[in-house]
């Protein structure tokens, strides 16, 4: 069964994508906990972070330069943004498709949102 990012990825489903390559997609979360909240997610299914394999290693690191380029196509990335990857029920993951949340906008407080 496929999840609904999955069906993001295929363009089943809508999203307001606001970037993407061949590795990822970045997306606005429609159930955003700031002004700014985009999804950043790989293509390849990972069903989370701990999932992962070494032969991942290329992949997390596009992700992660991902963020940075969604920042400045945002133009969060001089004001700062918070990185948020849920690991796990227990951590707040609902959707079992690797994905970080990039945060922006306001002020955080630490370590709540």
């Amino acid at each position: 069964m496929s999840s609904v990012f999955d069906q993001i990825i295929s363009k089943e489903i809508p999203a307001d994508i606001i970037y993407e390559t061949e590795i990822c997609l970045a997306f606005r979360d429609i159930n955003p906990k700031a002004p700014e909240h985009i999804l950043i997610i790989p293509k390849k299914p990972i069903t989370k972070l701990s999932e992962a394999k070494p032969e991942d290693l290329q992949l997390l690191g596009q992700l992660m330069l991902a963020v940075g380029e969604v920042a400045r196509i945002l133009h969060v990335d001089e004001e700062g943004f918070r990185v948020i990857i849920n690991n796990g029920r227990n951590a707040g993951q609902t959707v079992f498709h690797l994905h970080l949340h990039l945060l922006a906008g306001r002020r955080f407080d630490w370590p709540g949102l």
